[in-house]
């Protein structure tokens, strides 16, 4: 190709925009800090789900996926923690066929391999109080609009009732 040419094709062709890459606020890509450590957390779970792991018993795997979410717990500050251990708690009493796992990085709990319900901590966005809440699975409707996430600011035996209820009915 000729310099001529070569200058011409360059005139028309389009140039190529690029994004400015020194923006790190969450109006940047429309996620906070809080909701791409989640996406991170996650993803990180697929792949770890991908490669299937070793050729560990359905058992062992359980009790391995077990102690992920309870070190996770642990981890969390004391009113999320002192929260998240009762929930635990709550769910293995009343709803032990449900399988204890990680999911964006929270403890959750899945029927059948898909999560029927989770504990969003508050301090995993920054929140005011802390979730439990239950995904499509749990079926828990009621009419044409029921609740499927509930604010905890603490647990008394009103509250753990309820969930204990909640649990029952979305297992069934």
């Amino acid at each position: 190709m000729t310099d001529a040419k070569k200058a011409q094709k360059k005139a028309t062709t389009p140039t190529r925009r690029t994004k400015p890459t020194d923006r790190t606020d969450a109006a940047a890509d429309g996620f906070t800090e809080e909701e791409r450590s989640a996406m991170k957390e996650r993803a990180k779970e697929l792949r770890a789900a991908s490669r299937g792991g070793s050729r560990a018993s359905k058992a062992e795997k359980a009790a391995e996926a077990e102690a992920e979410v309870v070190a996770k717990i642990a981890e969390l500050p004391d009113e999320d923690r002192v929260l998240a251990e009762r929930v635990h708690a709550l769910v293995k009493a009343n709803a032990p066929e449900l399988a204890p796992r990680l999911w964006y990085g929270m403890p959750a709990y899945a029927k059948d391999g898909k999560v029927l319900c989770f504990f969003q901590p508050a301090s995993k966005f920054k929140a005011r109080y802390a979730t439990l809440g239950f995904n499509d699975v749990a079926t828990l409707d009621e009419g044409v609009m029921w609740p499927t996430a509930f604010a905890l600011t603490g647990l008394d035996p009103a509250v753990e009732d309820r969930i204990a209820a909640l649990l029952k009915t979305a297992v069934h």
